[in-house]
């Protein structure tokens, strides 16, 4: 189902929420976003600011935060350190993303099968599902040529053997 003005003013009419124009305008982004592209709070807010659209960063955090608690937005932890956002469209394949770890790179890849494993989850527990999304962090091919460390085969991070240990 893609989310139209209208069906996002009756979601939020419904919590008891206004569509203000900066929510309608904050939208109205993410909907033009080609397929691919996440925008952080920050990305966003630059992108309003050479439209002079008037719209302050807290503002941009409040909103993006609704609309992703919403279902309307999807929240990825990507490997910059913040929180990115795109469109949560419901289309026939669910994707998912691969990050370098080094250069931030995103791959996004379909699997319908980790889709199919949340909703069989969920449903056994008597949840809803919301968004089901699997982040894999990676090293780009790149990176490793420019001399990013190559990790031995049978490292472990300190904390998973901290963790066997207790």
């Amino acid at each position: 189902m893609a989310i139209t003005r209208n069906s996002f003013k009756a979601e939020l009419n419904s919590k008891g929420w206004r569509m203000t124009p900066q929510r309608e305008t904050i939208l109205q982004v993410f909907q033009t976003l080609p397929r691919g592209e996440h925008l952080s709070a920050e990305d966003l807010h630059s992108r309003l600011s050479e439209k002079d659209a008037g719209i302050s960063l807290s503002t941009i955090y409040r909103t993006v935060k609704m609309m992703a608690r919403m279902g309307i937005l999807r929240e990825l932890e990507l490997a910059e350190g913040h929180k990115h956002y795109e469109l949560n469209t419901a289309s026939p394949h669910h994707h998912h993303h691969m990050v370098c770890v080094q250069c931030n790179q995103t791959v996004e890849f379909d699997n319908d099968s980790v889709l199919k494993q949340g909703l069989k989850q969920t449903e056994k527990s008597g949840l809803q599902l919301i968004d089901c999304q699997l982040t894999i962090y990676t090293i780009c091919p790149e990176a490793l040529r420019m001399g990013y460390p190559a990790l031995p085969d049978n490292w472990m991070c300190s904390r998973a053997v901290a963790e066997k240990h207790d």
